[in-house]
């Protein structure tokens, strides 16, 4: 067996990596993020709409992400999806990395907020949402921590707390959840728990199953 440290890091070590990434303050806040919430498009997936002669054919999800969504479980952070397209490809996924709440279809993206936080029992102080359009304001300006992505308009990312390297799709939900992870002292303990077998992340996390069709998209 291996002699090297497992966490690789000490908490200390991992919360100096945040402060040096965005700061002391933003790593304050972000240790205190107690819910996690994204939209799907060009968040949860690079934005493409891939169409077939049935509807929505495809998206792409990035496995950085679902393995930083599935860490994010583990620690008890409570994860949503909140986005204006009714995709059954998007609820499929979010079903399968146990999101604690998935409202799609919403352009009425405050209310669903609320509904969410009630869900949820979480405080839209301590509530992360991850937007990348202008619909996503109502919602931003309500949170806590508010972030976009780089492609993001300028509207959208001057009202947001942090903007992420990584693009939508792309890496940008996995820089968030180890942002927050990492904070808050959660990052090590998780990795941990995924080293126990009661806690490892099911198939269907990892890796979507062939069965069933994907489904089309209302919206």
């Amino acid at each position: 067996m291996s002699d090297r440290p497992w966490p690789p890091h000490g908490n200390a070590t991992y919360r100096r990596q945040v402060e040096d990434a965005v700061g002391a303050d933003l790593a304050s806040t972000l240790a205190d993020v107690e819910l996690m919430i994204f939209d799907a498009d060009g968040v949860l997936t690079p934005g493409n709409l891939v169409y077939g002669p049935k509807g929505e054919a495809l998206k792409e999800f990035h496995s950085h992400d679902g393995l930083g969504l599935v860490l994010a479980r583990v620690a008890g952070i409570k994860r949503a999806v909140l986005t204006g397209r009714n995709s059954l490809i998007v609820g499929r996924r979010c079903e399968e990395l146990r999101f604690d709440a998935i409202e799609l279809g919403r352009f009425d993206k405050e209310a669903a907020l609320a509904e969410i936080l009630a869900a949820t029992g979480c405080r839209a102080s301590r509530t992360l949402y991850m937007g990348d359009d202008l619909i996503d304001l109502p919602v931003l300006d309500l949170v806590g921590v508010p972030v976009a992505v780089p492609a993001a308009p300028a509207e959208v990312r001057e009202r947001c707390v942090h903007v992420t390297s990584a693009a939508g799709g792309q890496g940008a939900v996995r820089e968030m959840t180890d942002l927050v992870l990492k904070a808050g002292g959660k990052y090590g303990p998780a990795l941990q728990r995924l080293a126990d077998k009661a806690w490892r992340p099911t198939p269907e996390e990892l890796s979507s199953g062939e069965t069933g069709e994907a489904g089309g998209d209302d919206a």
